[in-house]
């Protein structure tokens, strides 16, 4: 029987809008109910019901007029879903008690009027759904197990099914009747002999998202992968279930994804527990949460594993026991005072919002040196107590206000990852490449001159690289200067859609912006400017070119330390294919140092550049700034003591080098816990009256672009740099504490 249900009750829906395969895919209400009752022992059938549902939007689309024949005049007058729902779960408990029966279990001919309507819809209005409709029977399922020869259950229909048992098809032509009459006649002829089918597979909707970590080593099957885009930031891993209500996720299936400054980017990938719930979800593509809609795309379970995968580098047992604990909420606190304790969370917290057994409910993320980074993690034990911590939310705490906002298992993992593998100067591997301050006389800028021997591309794809526009520029790309193209990224380090290219001369850049105006790229068309390398490079420190003119940077002093500023030693001459001249400019995974390759069929020589990626800061900012060269294991970053540092620049292969702050003479200090957006003017104020030069400050960054939170500050002797970390370390700067460190 059917999870030893002693009655079927044959149901059937349709929406105000695509009815049959497609319904519920475009998120239209239900407007009409047919139900019909089914004995399973005694083969007998009751009375047949038809209700008709009234929506909030009182619409219906032409083609859900043709397939139904209903009008508005027909459900106006209608009870909204909810009294519906309660007449129906009325109605049938009374007859199914009147047959002598306990039990019942819904019978639908496709699964998607109770995944894809009733149980979206529901959630969307904060219906509670009877207990009934979270578990039913699949007909063309059950009739692929009665008769395996009739074709896949993708392929079979009513009429199809009918037909293979030699029945005719029912004469009623009202929507819904026909269909559900239908289905009672298939019903009992698959009951009856020679089938004698037993109904025994009952699917299930999960009640509720069940969060929890992921293995990296757990097989994820790509087939049940999916990735949702436009997700507000504030959305939760429950949120998420919530906008797939109806079908089942895997437990800890869904992976919130973060940006390279730790914050959520609207973006999540979802697991599920199979494929039919994976393509059934694709079918909410662009459907709404809240006032938003959701893109929804195919993933791969690789990518699933690496947002999600639970296995983090140095997990210390206060992590591992934080993650064991089940049935929990997680809250991420964002920008705690770096000197919170514990008491102090949870007094902030209050005893209206208890965490999870006190302290050990709190996890504090950190740096691998032990530095806080001003991130936690709280663990709550039922919902009320969430919501009254998440009206904590920008409290103040200390001189701080506090964000707080749900969290996941998965974006505990992801965070702790990420800081966990944050390169630190002690456990660095001696690197040749060093940090130098940025001259004014920037060196990856060509010389500004008013030839015109540039293009400026405008309405870049934002997913365009530098293969794209390679493939762009067609014909003209041997016309390209090594390393000429120049993406340009705005304020938030995102791509701006602009780019610039240096071209051999100006006859070629005009005929590229003849020849290209308006091409196509991703089904956008390009705009190609020509323009001069002085206009290019005002563009690229800060200021703006359109039709009407050039404006210039809203100040010309350069900048001292841009974000993102780095020089290193070149390396000997690599010989290399001519399309090795364009690198992709951003490098996703680290890359070891190119070699030597001699071959006679290629003679042209380079130096590996760096990469040129500049962001557009029209508004707050002078200079450009390059992205970091080579692998996020080497920049920005050095671990040999001064002195080996100083040998190696005492025979600097290239004159640029001499120029480096770690080559003056002095004692080094290492600075950390910096804000991060600190400047050299900064740290120059705070070191007033300790004798300091604007070249003898560098401060580091990260492979993302953005500051580490160090600085390496060379002092003219060692007594003013012992005198200093005596007198300033642990002063506050800007609100923080910094730490200062003299480097033997």
């Amino acid at each position: 029987m059917a999870s030893h249900s002693d009655t079927l009750v044959v149901f059937f829906g349709a929406t105000a809008g695509a009815n049959g395969g497609k319904l519920g895919s475009d998120e239209r209400e239900i407007i009409l109910l047919v139900w019909q009752i089914v004995d399973l022992h005694e083969k007998k059938v009751g009375k047949l019901h038809k209700c008709y549902v009234k929506p909030d939007s009182l619409e219906l689309t032409d083609q859900c007029k043709e397939e139904t024949g209903l009008t508005v005049e027909d459900i106006i007058k209608a009870e909204p879903l909810d009294k519906v729902l309660q007449q129906f779960q009325q109605s049938v408990s009374s007859e199914v008690k009147s047959l002598g029966r306990s039990s019942f279990t819904l019978l639908v001919n496709s699964p998607l009027v109770i995944r894809q309507v009733l149980h979206p819809e529901a959630s969307k209005k904060n219906l509670v759904l009877p207990e009934c409709f979270f578990s039913f029977v699949d007909l063309r399922k059950e009739f692929h197990k009665c008769c395996p020869n009739a074709g896949p259950v993708q392929k079979q229909t009513l009429a199809s099914m009918l037909e293979y048992v030699g029945l005719p098809a029912a004469s009623e032509q009202l929507i819904g009747v026909k269909e559900v009459r239908s289905m009672v006649q298939l019903t009992l002829c698959i009951l009856a002999e020679p089938y004698s089918h037993k109904f025994s597979c009952v699917e299930t909707v999960n009640y509720k998202f069940d969060s929890g970590a992921c293995c990296k080593t757990e097989p994820v099957d790509s087939e049940t992968v999916i990735r949702a885009r436009g997700l507000p930031w504030q959305s939760s891993d429950q949120d998420i279930a919530r906008f797939f209500k109806g079908l089942n996720i895997a437990k800890g299936g869904v992976a919130l994804c973060l940006n390279a400054q730790g914050r959520r980017n609207g973006e999540a990938l979802v697991r599920f527990i199979n494929s039919e719930h994976r393509d059934l979800a694709l079918e909410r593509h662009k459907h709404h949460m809240g006032c938003r809609y959701i893109e929804v795309y195919k993933a791969t379970g690789e990518e699933f594993l690496k947002i999600a995968g639970g296995q983090i580098s140095g997990t210390s047992n206060e992590v591992a026991q934080f993650l064991s604990k089940e049935n929990q909420v997680i809250i991420r606190m964002r920008g705690l005072p770096f000197t919170a304790t514990s008491q102090e969370v949870l007094s902030f917290l209050g005893p209206e919002s208890p965490v999870t057994d006190g302290a050990e409910g709190l996890l504090f993320v950190k740096y691998p040196d032990g530095r806080p980074t001003g991130d936690a993690f709280v663990l709550f034990s039922c919902e009320e107590y969430v919501q009254n911590a998440l009206k904590k939310h920008k409290q103040i705490l200390g001189k701080r206000y506090i964000e707080l906002f749900r969290s996941t298992a998965a974006e505990v993992q992801q965070v702790l990852n990420r800081y966990m593998s944050t390169p630190l100067i002690s456990t660095l591997p001696a690197s040749p490449i060093v940090p130098v301050p940025v001259l004014a006389t920037q060196p990856f800028l060509p010389a500004a001159t008013s030839t015109r021997d540039c293009v400026r591309l405008r309405g870049l794809p934002y997913t365009a690289g530098i293969e794209d526009i390679l493939e762009f520029m067609g014909e003209h790309t041997v016309d390209i200067k090594p390393h000429g193209v120049h993406m340009v990224l705005n304020q938030q380090g995102r791509p701006s859609g602009d780019a610039f290219i240096q071209m051999k001369s100006a006859d070629r850049a005009f005929m590229v912006a003849q020849k290209c105006h308006k091409k196509t790229m991703k089904d956008r068309y390009v705009e190609v400017f020509q323009c001069s390398t002085e206009e290019m490079s005002i563009v690229l420190m800060g200021g703006t070119l359109n039709r009407s003119g050039l404006s210039p940077p809203p100040c010309k002093l350069p900048c001292l330390s841009p974000p993102t500023a780095y020089a290193a030693f070149p390396t000997p001459p690599a010989i290399l294919s001519e399309a090795a001249l364009y690198q992709s400019p951003l490098l996703a995974a680290p890359r070891p140092p190119q070699t030597t390759v001699a071959s006679p069929a290629h003679t042209l020589a380079y130096y590996p550049p760096q990469p040129h990626l500049y962001m557009n800061m029209n508004m707050n900012y002078t200079a450009y700034y390059p992205s970091p060269p080579v692998s996020p294991s080497t920049v920005g970053y050095f671990a040999a003591p001064p002195g080996a540092v100083a040998a190696a620049v005492a025979a600097p292969p290239h004159p640029a080098a001499a120029s480096s702050v770690l080559s003056q003479p002095g004692a080094l200090v290492r600075m950390q816990g910096l804000p991060y957006n600190t400047g050299v003017k900064d740290i120059l104020s705070f070191f007033q009256g300790y004798q300091l030069q604007p070249d003898a400050v560098v401060i580091l960054y990260n492979f993302s672009g953005q500051c580490s939170g160090e600085a390496l500050i060379t002092f003219p002797s060692e007594d003013i740099a012992r005198r200093a970390v005596a007198e300033r370390s642990n002063h506050p700067f800007y609100g923080q504490q910094v730490h200062l460190v003299l480097c033997h």
